[in-house]
């Protein structure tokens, strides 16, 4: 069934983040952390069981001009056997002038008879940048095999593409092909938009044709992809930073 989103959407008065819309899905909660001038840490938390066939999780993010947005996960996502169903993820985000997002997601895990659809879509103005990481994982530690699985990515700013991409895993054949996942049950990504590190430092990163970066490691287990990034998350994340503090100080007042 098709279900409301979950909605963030915050702003910027007097120099200050006021939560201007949020509301809660039938799967997640969004709740303030903590506001900090043009900063707010917001936490997307769980309150369903996630995700069921005919299940349409869907969140909507919109960053004001100047805001600093950071989205904290306290748990990961599970989509569990659809029993011959399917079901949908998708999280779109738009970043006004000078806004900033940063959302280290929790570890993602399609089960055995899962059936999903994932798509993320990141809209940024000028002078807008994200920092985003996920972790996908293709069956839990006991299952031989995860169900079909197709994951799309779309970053854009100011109407020109960063990063278009479909990753189509819902062949079992093909998804464990040398060149695609091969034996790996785990793809890990780290994604840098609207700023660009100097220089590819490991052999997990590349550097997009426009302002923006990408990482990706391939590990059998969670931990060992993620760890394989944390470096580059750390690295990235004062990269991200240093591009936000040379945003004009007008698009904070």
């Amino acid at each position: 069934m098709t279900e409301r989103p979950a909605r963030i959407g915050v702003e910027l008065v007097d120099g200050r983040v006021r939560l201007a819309d949020i509301a809660a899905s039938r799967y997640l909660q969004p709740r303030p952390l903590g506001v900090d001038g043009d900063s707010v840490r917001i936490a997307l938390v769980g309150r369903y069981a996630m995700l069921l066939a005919g299940d349409d999780l869907r969140i909507d993010i919109t960053v004001g001009p100047g805001v600093r947005l950071e989205i904290v996960e306290p748990s990961g996502t599970v989509a569990y056997d659809a029993r011959g169903g399917d079901a949908r993820w998708s999280a779109t985000a738009r970043v006004a002038e000078g806004g900033s997002l940063v959302w280290r997601s929790s570890p993602f895990v399609v089960t055995a008879g899962a059936d999903l659809s994932r798509e993320t879509s990141v809209d940024l103005a000028e002078g807008a940048t994200a920092l985003l990481a996920e972790t996908l994982v293709l069956g839990r530690s006991y299952e031989t095999a995860a169900g079909p699985l197709r994951s799309r990515m779309c970053a854009t700013q100011c109407g020109r593409p960063l990063l278009v991409e479909d990753l189509d895993l819902r062949s079992g054949p093909l998804r464990s092909a040398p060149g695609v996942l091969d034996r790996a049950r785990v793809l890990a990504s780290v994604m840098l938009f609207g700023a660009r590190p100097a220089a590819a430092e490991t052999r997990h990163e590349t550097l997009l044709a426009g302002r923006g970066a990408l990482a990706r490691a391939l590990s059998v287990h969670a931990h060992e992809a993620e760890d394989a990034l944390a470096e580059t998350w750390s690295r990235w994340r004062t990269v991200h930073a240093a591009a936000q503090a040379e945003v004009p100080s007008l698009t904070r007042g």
